[in-house]
């Protein structure tokens, strides 16, 4: 049972990066290390909090839609072509929620970027030809502002 949890997240996660990734760069709050974001990016102590905290909601909400399809896999009926193809639309429709949760917690997260933080984000999105989210950043008291731009 264990293993089967264990390769239905390796392949929610697969899938969350193959299918979403293409066009949306995320930013992985929960798939990618906390302390590598938050090195990259340089966070403040209420970032780390925040990051920390939206990373322990997504394993929690994770946990809860994987669970839900361990449950439906083994509870439907898979002896004919048209119940496959219902656990199938199933099983996408819990993937797309994997995804939407995911994105949706990355958003989050880069709402608390300062400016230059977010700039960061964009360029790298750039060198990874995938589209960044579109947030507005947050202007802190100790951010340093660039009167020469």
């Amino acid at each position: 049972m264990n293993n089967f949890r264990f390769l239905v997240l390796t392949a929610s996660v697969l899938f969350f990066v193959n299918g979403y990734s293409q066009a949306d760069c995320i930013l992985g709050v929960g798939v990618t290390d906390d302390a590598t974001i938050a090195e990259i990016f340089q966070f403040n102590e209420l970032q780390n909090e925040k990051l920390k905290s939206l990373s322990a909601d997504l394993k929690t909400k994770s946990d809860e839609l994987n669970n839900e399809l361990v449950n439906i896999k083994d509870s439907h009926p898979q002896s004919s072509v048209t119940e496959l193809r219902q656990l199938a639309d199933k099983y996408k429709g819990i993937m797309d929620s994997l995804g939407k949760v995911q994105a949706t917690t990355d958003k989050e997260m880069l709402a608390l970027f300062n400016p230059k933080q977010y700039e960061i984000y964009q360029s790298l999105c750039k060198e990874a030809y995938r589209s960044p989210y579109i947030v507005a950043p947050t202007m802190y008291t100790d951010s340093i502002v660039d009167e020469n731009r």
